[in-house]
């Protein structure tokens, strides 16, 4: 039984936990033994709450066995990324430095539907002065040695490791895709606005940053959007309309789905690393393994411009309203060009997708790197808000999704030099469902089973 709880899916332990097989409390019990013998080395959480966890557990419990209604989530460990507050537990530097008043609506939402909330996972380590404190950052858990990614780092390092069976990231350019790629789980960006982003003291708002679920299974994560997503009023920049339920198309298969492929939209070879080409060629033959199983995918001659400059000067606006120092002025000329690039961009993807109902790219051409060698593409002293846009190599597929605002979901699809690579699935604004049912069904049809071997 130990085996299954830690690789289970979480739809699976919520079996196990209704049919009364296994306890919340156990399964509890279980996920923290495994951070305790774990975390030291993998540094995936900033921030725990053991005995509110445990708290939690036993009504859990209780409602069990008391026969009462069970939500979606009931008795399943998750943790969220550190920004995202958590009631009673410590902010983190730069987005507080105080204990948190309230519960964020995700955790909220997460709560309501029965999920134990054990804390924060962690961002990659900032210094004193913002740069980047490499050594201090989680790890990744195929080679330790190895980053797991960017932003959502110990999110990533928590569910590949198997500490948790879901978790909860956040995506400002690719800051759950990479993770994900990188570490060999699913990590979703979702239409901004369909989850909330809010923060009343308004040092987090941003328009490119979504907040979704990280899981090791389609199902899983269309069932943690479900619970998450949804209009709240104090979000001033989220959707106040309902879209469709995320699980909708989950079981529909690929077949009929018409699709794209893209090995670099035009330009991103310009920021390859050298093992890009055998990436690429291998996410490309994954991708279009979904020919034998009822899709349609074809290569798309579309080109797009290099759209990093002008993604540059929304982003540095975004950072400003968080705070951060080395933030430019921006000239008025600069806005009109960014914005002309956007209106360009945007515009070839919508002709795109008269006749497809999705893009398939790589989420990143490049294996995880090794820490020393990430700490050399973002040098000493650089300060987190040239590092962000700057670190191109990292952001070029998948920052652009954030700042057209379509869905993107990065799934596990094999190896390179024994390192996991990614998927990216695209769609237009709203198309989550279906972008979750090309995931779902890639998943089921080309299963990635292998298991970190240091932590099976």
């Amino acid at each position: 039984m130990t085996d299954e709880l830690t690789w289970a899916p979480a739809w699976r332990l919520s079996e196990l936990i209704r049919s009364k097989e296994v306890s919340p409390v156990e399964v509890l019990e279980h996920f923290l033994g495994r951070i305790e013998e774990y975390d030291p080395e993998l540094r995936a959480f900033a921030h725990l709450d053991p005995a509110g966890a445990r708290q939690a557990a036993e009504e859990a419990e209780s409602a069990v066995l008391a026969g009462e209604y069970l939500g979606l989530l009931h008795g399943i460990p998750t943790a969220v990324k550190c920004h995202i507050d958590i009631e009673g537990v410590p902010e983190t530097m730069p987005f507080g430095t105080g204990v948190a008043r309230r519960d964020h609506p995700v955790v909220t939402r997460l709560r309501g539907a029965g999920a134990i909330v054990i804390g924060h996972t962690t961002m990659p380590a900032l210094a004193a002065d913002f740069s980047f404190d490499g050594f201090a950052s989680a790890r990744n858990p195929w080679d330790t040695t190895r980053t797991p990614g960017i932003s959502s780092a110990g999110t990533a390092a928590a569910v590949t490791a198997g500490l948790l069976p879901v978790a909860i990231g956040s995506d400002g350019g690719g800051s759950s895709r990479v993770p994900a790629a990188y570490s060999g789980y699913l990590g979703m960006h979702t239409t901004p606005g369909l989850v909330p982003w809010v923060d009343p003291r308004g040092q987090t708002n941003s328009y490119t940053s979504t907040i979704g679920p990280a899981a090791r299974d389609a199902r899983d994560a269309a069932n943690v959007l479900a619970v998450i997503a949804g209009p709240d009023a104090r979000d001033q920049a989220g959707l106040q309309i309902d879209l469709a339920d995320p699980r909708g198309e989950l079981d529909l298969g690929a077949d009929g789905l018409r699709l794209a492929w893209s090995d670099d939209f035009g330009f991103a070879l310009d920021y390859a690393a050298d093992d890009s080409p055998r990436v690429i060629s291998h996410i490309r033959d994954a991708a279009l393994a979904l020919n034998g199983v009822g899709a349609r995918i074809e290569p798309t001659d579309a080109r797009w411009e290099d759209y990093i400059e002008a993604f540059k000067v929304y982003s540095f606006a975004g950072l400003a309203s968080m705070g951060l120092p080395g933030i430019g002025d921006i000239s008025d000329e600069q806005w009109d060009e960014a914005a002309a690039v956007r209106q360009r961009t945007w515009t070839t993807f919508q002709t795109l997708f008269r006749d497809h109902d999705l893009l398939l790219c790589p989420t990143i051409h490049s294996v995880a790197p090794k820490i020393e060698d990430f700490m050399e593409w973002i040098p000493t002293g650089m300060s987190i808000v040239e590092m962000v846009p700057g670190a191109r190599r990292f952001a070029v597929y998948t920052a652009l999704f954030n700042w057209l605002r379509f869905p993107a979901v990065s799934v596990p699809c094999g190896f390179v030099d024994g390192l996991p690579v990614g998927l990216q699935i695209v769609g237009p604004p709203g198309s989550d469902a279906k972008v979750l049912r090309l995931a779902h069904a890639f998943t089921q049809s080309f299963p990635q089973t292998a298991r970190p071997p240091a932590f099976a």
